[in-house]
């Protein structure tokens, strides 16, 4: 009995991938309560039952004295048998967690298993299920079922059922890590991806710089014939990436970041880290892009309000490109009372800097940001909303 249950364990320790201490101590707990049901105890005795592990003899010891009359081999058939199947189960999903805890930030392959509700659970290779939430996916992509698919973990958590492994196909990071997958430069720490921003299925914008004089950072991205960067847009359905070559010079900066757009002059406030873009009549709309995406879109990437004018007769500021009415004056995210400064990190990480971002981004915007749940987002929304209103 006793090798054979040693070499149960150790077989269960190779396929499974469960440490083989976790498993001796699953099948003492079984044996200790299958024990207790054989044996009669006085309320002040205490007996416990150890499994060598070398050798594999099973003991029990009632107030540290040993019990022999127990036949364990019996027992471990019988009634073990469940609790040890329940132990190695939860082995199994603290296995599975930790694995996949230790993979959030990045990439994972699949296999799209079922379609729920516009949600998509992903089958992550027999492995684990992974979800991809609606407010996850690319408006223009649509999977079917069967279909192989490559999303970012956003997180773990832990549920009844196993390990809820959250993903995503909207995330900025998303295109950032897809980026190092596929410019070897990225992977290998010459070229660095300095800011990403990103509007899914529509726009990315991502600014790279070279620690290698000789290496071209936007050369290296786009790829020879602009193979590297084609496969990013075709993983991501057609979207359109601007690669944008990062400076220290600001001015030079603001300039590659409303590209294609041609900027004649850039004025600074960098107290307030503001900036007035003179732009020629004919380059207007190309700066703004539509429904204002263009400016947005650069504003996130160098953490900049952004007002566009022209030459010949100033407009309203377009800050972070309105389409509509826009307020006089910009709220910084300083003035939400009630938020910690983690918080704001992260938000402002996720690329929005002012009051009016936050309310264009709504609450399906903000649960995107790691740590921000539906009640933290409406609580924060609605400060912005008062605020925008004073």
């Amino acid at each position: 009995m006793s090798q054979e249950l040693m070499a149960i364990i150790e077989q269960l320790e190779r396929e499974k991938g469960i440490k083989k201490e976790v498993l001796i101590e699953a099948v003492e707990s079984a044996l200790l309560s299958a024990a207790k049901k054989v044996i009669d105890l006085k309320p002040d005795e205490e007996l416990k039952v150890e499994l060598d592990r070398s050798t594999g003899k099973i003991r029990a010891f009632r107030n540290k004295e040993e019990v022999t009359n127990i036949d364990f081999g019996r027992i471990a058939a019988s009634t073990a048998r469940q609790v040890i199947i329940q132990k190695i189960r939860e082995a199994e999903k603290d296995v599975v967690f930790n694995d996949f805890q230790a993979r959030v930030g990045e990439i994972v392959s699949g296999i799209v298993y079922r379609l729920d509700k516009g949600n998509i659970v992903v089958d992550l290779l027999g492995k684990a299920e992974g979800i991809l939430f609606k407010r996850e996916q690319s408006p223009k992509e649509e999977f079917r079922q069967g279909q192989r698919i490559r999303a970012f973990v956003v997180e773990v958590k832990r549920d009844t059922k196993g390990p809820q492994i959250i993903l995503s196909r909207t995330h900025p990071n998303f295109v950032k890590k897809l980026f190092e997958l596929e410019v070897p430069e990225i992977y290998e720490g010459i070229v660095e991806i300095k800011s990403i921003s990103r509007e899914a299925g529509a726009r990315t914008k991502i600014a790279v710089w070279s620690k290698n004089e000789k290496v071209d950072s936007v050369g290296a991205c786009v790829g020879m014939r602009g193979n590297r960067v084609r496969n990013i847009v075709n993983e991501i359905q057609g979207e359109k990436i601007d690669i944008v070559r990062y400076s220290d010079d600001i001015r030079e900066y603001i300039k590659t970041a409303l590209s294609p757009a041609e900027v004649s002059e850039v004025k600074l406030d960098k107290e307030h880290s503001k900036a007035e873009v003179i732009v020629a009549d004919d380059q207007l709309s190309l700066a703004i892009g539509k429904h204002g995406q263009n400016v947005r879109l650069a504003s996130r990437l160098i953490g900049w309000e952004l007002d566009i004018r022209t030459k010949q007769t100033a407009v309203a500021p377009v800050k972070e490109a309105k389409e509509e009415k826009e307020a006089p004056q910009t709220l910084s995210l300083e003035n939400l009372s009630g938020i910690g400064e983690k918080t704001l990190a992260s938000i402002r990480e996720a690329g929005y800097n002012s009051i009016e971002d936050i309310i264009k981004a709504g609450t399906e915007g903000l649960t995107k940001i790691k740590g921000i749940g539906e009640k933290k987002a409406d609580k924060i929304i609605k400060e912005a909303q008062k605020l925008s209103k004073k």
